[in-house]
């Protein structure tokens, strides 16, 4: 039983030359060959002499390529790799070498909105924005079909899986908070890189950021969502008004006491922190009251 395994491709340094040289020596044969048979046509070795030294610089011309910044080009002969070219300018290789161009730059990739379930079922639609760069040019090339395609669906295949281990926002009860997505951006988005890092490793691209790039409750379920994020904004400020509301009534019943100002039983105490809740905690201003008799009357 033979036992097949997947041979991972390394990326090594290419032997090329510069191409300046090899231009001027091309078009030197390609203008000399012309240029000798030119002198006597009838001579049949500077027939002979001339054709080959034309044939020679043209060959020669034919390897020469140019690169740019951040770019490389992988060199073949008959289809096995023999390296990577990554230095800029005029190079050259010998003419019956293949070479294969790919660009090393930063690249930017914002996936589509994807429509997925969180943690707790809730259906929610996410999207990333993913900043990555081939780092192996050996593996890009031979190590996967198409690098682009595969880091596009690695992005959404890492998406989809993070989104499950998260809940959109915390829930109504909760013993221990939890990481969730709309609070907690900053770790999702690490994990999120983290899990795409070791998923597109083998297609020899490297990660340098990864952000959630839109997180929105799903069309269907987004307005009663928006009216339970209403509520539980009502309620929070309820509570805060409440206990603003309560401190500022001990407060006047103390500095009421301590200065003597009225002596009041605890009734009329229970009456006036009633008053005043009402008063602080209302949603409208409070009509005013003249009494024209006495404070029990």
């Amino acid at each position: 039983m033979t036992n097949t395994t997947h041979s991972k491709s390394t990326e090594r340094p290419a032997a090329t030359a510069n191409g300046v040289l090899v231009l001027l020596i091309g078009l030197a044969l390609t203008v000399g060959g012309p240029a000798l048979i030119a002198q006597d046509p009838d001579n049949l070795v500077f027939v002979i002499a001339g054709v080959t030294l034309a044939t020679v610089g043209l060959l020669l011309m034919c390897g020469l390529y140019s690169l740019q910044p951040n770019e490389g080009s992988a060199i073949l002969l008959f289809g096995e790799y023999r390296g990577t070219d990554r230095k800029t300018g005029l190079r050259w290789v010998l003419p019956w070498y293949t070479r294969k161009k790919i660009s090393l730059r930063v690249r930017n990739l914002t996936s589509d909105k994807l429509k997925v379930n969180d943690k707790r079922g809730s259906p929610i639609e996410i999207a990333a924005n993913v900043v990555w760069r081939v780092e192996d040019s050996a593996q890009a090339l031979f190590d996967v079909d198409d690098y682009q395609a595969f880091v596009n669906i690695q992005v959404d295949t890492a998406l989809r899986d993070i989104t499950s281990l998260y809940a959109y926002d915390h829930g109504e009860e909760e013993s221990e908070p939890e990481l969730t997505l709309r609070s907690d951006a900053e770790d999702v988005a690490a994990r999120l890189r983290d899990e795409l890092v070791g998923r597109v490793k083998v297609a020899g691209v490297a990660i340098d950021e990864a952000r959630l790039a839109h997180l929105a409750y799903a069309p269907e379920i987004a307005g009663a969502m928006l009216k339970r994020q209403q509520a539980e904004a009502v309620l929070a400020a309820r509570r805060l008004i409440v206990k603003g509301a309560v401190g500022m009534v001990e407060a006047a019943l103390n500095d009421l006491g301590e200065r003597g100002v009225v002596d009041l039983d605890e009734d009329r105490k229970a009456a006036m922190v009633s008053n005043l809740l009402v008063v602080l905690c209302a949603d409208r201003e409070a009509q005013p009251v003249v009494n024209t008799g006495t404070l029990y009357g």
